[in-house]
């Protein structure tokens, strides 16, 4: 059984967005406060994280998430990536350094990001991090199959991922067919529904719901989105019986 909890399905400014006062930031429904998109995954005992946010340290304290033996990084971005440094709690707590696994380009940025974890002199109290190269090949953690799903950020190459029947696609505009093949057969899709406007970088609601029906997965949940969606309530109804918008903490079994 793979359990998935949806730790953050906002943008990169989160919602409420700072200093604004749209109805959707004004909002007092809890699926309404969104921190920024990451999810936990445990997949037969094996506890995993795709993206550390900035709000990742907040968002396993919430979920009381007290054991964590990888993260899968999609892309370097800050808004994926910035929280961690707060890994160091599991290093104390597990006596071992944390496995991260990204792409060449993404490891390289976390190497700049987070130089002290990195440097030759070691600082006592530092992340520790064991760096895990993959590119679009499946590779294994402790027995979990787990496929890389490429896809596109406007020119900048990002991976979901597909852990058994569940796949997950965040921060993309573009799915190339050899993904698509990838996405065939999965129970539960996970997919970024920005905003109702065509964005640059982003799926549109309208561009999810047509990759929703093309993959026809048997649940579609949309995250990464901003307050320029609309109110939770209000977009639900619009939407097919197969396909929901995925808010903060929601648990999903597949």
């Amino acid at each position: 059984m793979i359990a998935i909890t949806f730790l953050g399905t906002g943008t990169s400014q989160g919602v409420p967005v700072i200093g604004c006062g749209c109805p959707v930031c004004r909002s007092l429904d809890y699926r309404d406060k969104r921190l920024r998109t990451a999810v936990h995954i445990n997949a037969d005992g094996l506890s995993l994280c795709i993206d550390t946010g900035p709000d990742f340290r907040q968002q396993m304290l919430r979920e009381n998430i007290n054991h964590l033996d990888a993260v899968l990084f999609t892309h370097a971005h800050k808004d994926h990536t910035a929280g961690l440094d707060d890994v160091r709690a599991y290093n104390f707590m597990q006596q071992t350094d944390m496995p991260v696994y990204g792409t060449t380009p993404t490891l390289d940025q976390l190497k700049v990001e987070f130089a002290y974890a990195f440097a030759e002199e070691y600082y006592p109290g530092i992340p520790r991090i064991a760096l895990n190269t993959i590119d679009h090949e499946p590779f294994t953690i402790r027995g979990v199959t787990i496929t890389p799903l490429p896809v596109w950020h406007h020119k900048m190459p990002v991976l979901g991922f597909r852990v058994g029947d569940f796949s997950y696609i965040t921060d993309a505009n573009a799915i190339p067919p050899e993904t698509m093949e990838r996405l065939r057969g999965s129970k539960v899709l996970v997919l970024n529904a920005l905003q109702h406007e065509p964005h640059i970088s982003h799926f549109s609601l309208s561009d999810a719901l047509a990759i929703a029906r093309e993959v026809n997965a048997g649940q579609t949940f949309f995250t990464h989105m901003s307050h320029r969606l609309g109110l939770h309530a209000d977009i639900a109804k619009t939407l097919p019986d197969n396909v929901a918008l995925a808010y903060d903490g929601l648990q999903v079994t597949v």
